[in-house]
């Protein structure tokens, strides 16, 4: 029998919308949140394991970047793109106020309040990929094209 997944905020998002997606489980590993662990425990590949990042524009304010598991954001390249002189990523403690996620649940589908969103162009080279669906333990599996349609993301390169 197969085991009922709880739907979160962002899954509900997708079915109004009609968007086709996956909600895939995986074992959280409190000691490591890392999108390489997640990919592991998926067996999937980490280029197409998306992490997502808050950060916060010295002229925007804040955005999301939604980039490749394995990678470090370049801070100069996401703030060029987002229109800001520089940027950092939140402090942590500002995470759940701001989304309404957790570290290691942070869904770029969903948050109190719509950002700028950036994705890394290598999500247009795969059929699909996954992001957190908004609870630690739980990803969304979506085709690129659908991602970038519910965040309104522009993609470029953030690293």
């Amino acid at each position: 029998m197969k085991q009922k997944i709880a739907k979160t905020n962002a899954a509900r998002l997708l079915d109004q919308a009609k968007v086709t997606y996956d909600l895939i489980p995986y074992e959280v590993d409190e000691q490591d949140l890392s999108a390489i662990h997640v990919a592991n425990s998926l067996g999937e590949d980490i280029e197409q394991v998306f992490k997502t990042l808050v950060l916060n524009g010295d002229k925007s304010g804040h955005f999301v970047c939604v980039i490749p598991g394995d990678y470090e954001i370049d801070l100069k390249m996401a703030a060029k793109e987002s229109g800001n002189k520089k940027c950092d990523l939140i402090p942590l403690k500002e995470l759940l106020p701001l989304t309404g996620y957790i570290r290691g649940g942070c869904s770029p589908i969903g948050m109190k309040k719509r950002f700028p969103t950036y994705i890394h162009q290598t999500c247009l080279d795969f059929p699909y990929l996954f992001v957190s669906a908004g609870v630690r333990g739980l990803q969304l599996k979506i085709a690129p094209a659908d991602l970038i349609k519910m965040t309104g993301a522009k993609t470029c390169l953030l690293f």
